[in-house]
């Protein structure tokens, strides 16, 4: 094994497009140079949809819903789960306000799955996550110019300030809600055990309030903010090639 593989690099999977032929088969020359795992707040399923059906195959490691849920070399690792973490009087609560919330809220366009619930967290998307490609960019738009997830998760910061939460912005349509701690840094405390020089981390949502922010900014990691799969491959061919 090439000393290299003693450095491991994460991505960040953003929940829009598949995975292109091209950047796949890259991520499998990557693989001889360093391991390879993904990161993302949604579930195993989307994961799967976006990267392929033997996703767990192809990556060294998998981490869906931050890390909550977790494959490393093939198979199943280990699971949290938020309803035994927080309870269900406050996970009522908190589910309860947030469809309250997103009633009183005028859009142009509103479908369904407002929350999804995941094992380590909670989606909520004041369009709803079944919105078509265009209905997703249209509320994109108005999101940059009215910040609506930015005034509803304000709002939810002072309804539920000490409850041990963290609200995280990410994507197109949504925000995460976990408890404090089960952000993407969570991943880390596995893949750390295994005792790489270097752990880098590629994620486009870096900034403060972005759901890359804390794995971004964290010792345990050298980040990279990029804008596309093209920036993220061209910065890897820099570093390991």
């Amino acid at each position: 094994m090439p000393v290299i593989r003693k450095k491991c690099l994460l991505f960040h999977l953003e929940r829009v497009e598949k995975i292109t032929a091209e950047m796949a088969d890259f991520l499998q020359k990557l693989r001889k140079k360093v391991r390879v795992g993904v990161v993302g707040g949604s579930d195993f399923d989307k994961v799967q949809e976006q990267l392929g059906d033997d996703v767990v195959e192809k990556f060294d490691y998998v981490f869906p819903e931050n890390g909550l849920v977790a494959y490393k070399d093939g198979k199943f690792l280990c699971k949290q789960s938020i309803q035994s973490h927080l309870g269900e009087d406050l996970l009522q609560d908190l589910i309860n306000y947030c469809l309250s919330y997103i009633a009183k809220i005028k859009l142009p366009k509103k479908r369904g799955t407002f929350i999804e619930f995941r094992n380590g967290m909670l989606n909520v998307s004041p369009v709803g996550r079944s919105c078509s490609q265009e209905e997703r960019i249209e509320f994109y738009e108005l999101d940059k110019r009215e910040h609506i997830r930015e005034k509803f998760v304000a709002d939810l910061q002072r309804e539920f300030a000490g409850k041990g939460l963290t609200f995280s912005i990410g994507g197109q349509i949504s925000f995460d809600v976990f408890p404090n701690g089960w952000d993407k840094t969570y991943c880390l405390g596995i893949a750390c055990n295994d005792g790489y020089k270097t752990i880098y981390f590629f994620g486009d949502k870096t900034m403060p309030g972005g759901n890359d922010y804390e794995i971004y900014t964290d010792s345990r990691t050298v980040g990279h903010s990029v804008t596309s799969p093209e920036d993220t491959r061209r910065i890897c061919e820099e570093l390991f090639f």
